[in-house]
């Protein structure tokens, strides 16, 4: 059981990190990833508060994966944000995708899967096989998520990731304590997105840190 994907009161979440990581252990997650909104203000700050939660959470039993969500940043931008968050320590750099839900500024999406030091292409809405087949050169996983509305091109990630073949990831995107899914919703999510039982299976098993060395 993963996450690469929530929120704590850091940035528009509503738990500590101890707290997000004590939920998801109970649930049974064994990597979890924080991942809460950058930009250049609190990149940094992020980065460095997350990290000291690391001792809190191998005593609960959850790899915890530092990371930042680069949000609405500027297509240009993305590349050397998403650098120092990686030479800074994050482990995992996810970008705000171009969601149907949000005014994500054209090109986000392009930038984030041309980018090397980007791992995770969070809700990326009507993504285009051009940019998805960028992706799968770079290494980007692009997300499937449970979040409302974000959720809305889920089948369309699917479809697209399966032309282009490149990753996917299931994520819940996680703000408030009843986002984060049990091992059942999981597979829901991935079924529902249109994932056979196979691919769900793959999709939902995946070796996280094997991932993340591309």
């Amino acid at each position: 059981m993963y996450d690469l994907h929530t929120h704590t009161l850091l940035s528009d979440g509503e738990l500590l990190p101890t707290e997000l990581v004590r939920r998801a252990a109970v649930l049974g997650y064994k990597t979890l990833a924080i991942t809460d909104h950058a930009d250049a203000s609190n990149l940094v700050h992020l980065v460095d508060a997350v990290s000291m939660v690391r001792d809190a959470a191998r005593w609960y039993g959850v790899d915890l994966l530092v990371g930042v969500e680069l949000t609405h940043v500027p297509p240009s931008l993305i590349p050397a944000l998403a650098r120092e968050a990686k030479e800074r320590g994050a482990d995992i750099v996810v970008v705000h995708g171009e969601t149907v839900m949000e005014p994500v500024a054209p090109g986000t999406n392009r930038a984030a899967c041309t980018c090397e030091y980007v791992d995770v292409l969070g809700h990326p809405g009507l993504i285009t096989v051009e940019d998805a087949r960028a992706a799968a050169e770079h290494g980007v996983a692009l997300e499937i998520t449970s979040r409302a509305g974000h959720n809305r091109t889920n089948g369309h990630v699917v479809g697209v990731a399966r032309e282009a073949g490149c990753l996917l990831t299931v994520d819940s995107d996680t703000h408030a304590p009843s986002d984060l899914m049990a091992e059942g919703a999981r597979w829901e999510v991935a079924l529902g997105a249109g994932l056979t039982e196979a691919e769900s299976r793959d999709v939902l098993s995946r070796d996280v840190k094997r991932f993340l060395q591309k």
